[in-house]
């Protein structure tokens, strides 16, 4: 294996370590299993479009099964394509594929049984949310390879990762897409400025196995960068409330994210991965305040 450099995952003793059985180990990592914050940032915009239309709650568990599977999908996806860069960069070489724990046939086989299950939680939504859905599939299928294509793989990333905020506004039935556009391009800036504060744990890696991203692209001003692009998120939040229909003072009620925003852009060291990755995973938090902003602002 070519020398590594950068920061290696931390030692990980998650569920699938200590009762996983040694059989479906390999499997539960490829599907990031014993990683939910990707599935939590894919199903964020999801239930943001749900609060926004005032949905039944059983979406909100349709919604989370399809989360589950389609980036455990992703993720197989992804793996596939990149094992051979992977296996070069530390944050990833001890991932199945790369380490060679499974074949890409074995992950073939367990791509189709998820795709299989996201399929049929797909085709429990109304056919006009169905069509919404299947439109995504190019950009599932494209978005691993824009790291050897564009410095700006995360703007790939988050017109894929939110796209559920359209599902879920169809899902609804609730009339004009507006709110639900504001909404997904809240969704791109936020996950814009979040992945490239994930970005910058490989950047060295990256930078000797020729892959690109925004961290390489803004380098030193990135800071600056993810500012705004979390700046424009929460006026984007605050423009899909409005349009939907709630009272101005929902903005007010999406303070407390725009402060949890800030507080990564504040806080964040960029030259030091663990640093990066717990603010990454902090996302989750302003996941769930945006929820109930809106929740709250239905309720009222």
């Amino acid at each position: 294996m070519a020398e590594l450099t950068g920061q290696a995952n931390l030692p990980h003793t998650s569920w699938v370590e200590r009762r996983a059985p040694a059989g479906l180990r390999p499997y539960l990592k490829l599907a990031r299993f014993d990683r939910p914050v990707g599935t939590w940032l894919l199903l964020w915009p999801c239930w943001w479009g749900l609060a926004l239309a005032g949905a039944e709650a059983w979406l909100y568990v349709l919604f989370g099964l399809g989360a589950l599977a389609m980036r455990a999908a992703g993720c197989v996806v992804n793996d596939m394509l990149d094992r051979d860069l992977d296996a070069r960069v530390a944050r990833t070489a001890d991932r199945p594929l790369a380490r060679g724990d499974l074949t890409i046939l074995q992950a073939l086989v367990f791509l189709a049984l998820l795709l299989a299950l996201g399929l049929a939680v797909l085709v429990q939504l109304p056919r006009d949310a169905v069509a919404v859905g299947a439109g995504s599939l190019g950009l599932v299928a494209l978005y691993p390879l824009m790291k050897r294509i564009t410095h700006w793989p995360q703007a790939f990333l988050g017109l894929t990762f939110n796209w559920g905020a359209l599902v879920a506004w169809a899902a609804a039935g609730e009339g004009p897409p507006w709110p639900a556009l504001a909404l997904y391009a809240a969704g791109i800036c936020w996950t814009l400025g979040y992945d490239t504060i994930y970005a910058h744990q490989d950047k060295q890696d990256d930078a000797r196995v020729g892959v690109k991203s925004t961290a390489l692209r803004l380098g030193a001003a990135s800071r600056a960068w993810i500012a705004g692009f979390y700046a424009l998120a929460w006026a984007c939040l605050a423009a899909a409330a409005l349009l939907a229909g709630l009272p101005w003072w929902t903005a007010l009620a999406l303070l407390p994210a725009a402060a949890h925003l800030a507080w990564q852009v504040r806080t964040v060291d960029l030259d030091s991965p663990p640093s990066c990755m717990a603010v990454f995973r902090s996302n989750v938090d302003m996941g769930w305040l945006v929820v109930a902003a809106f929740l709250l602002a239905a309720w009222l």
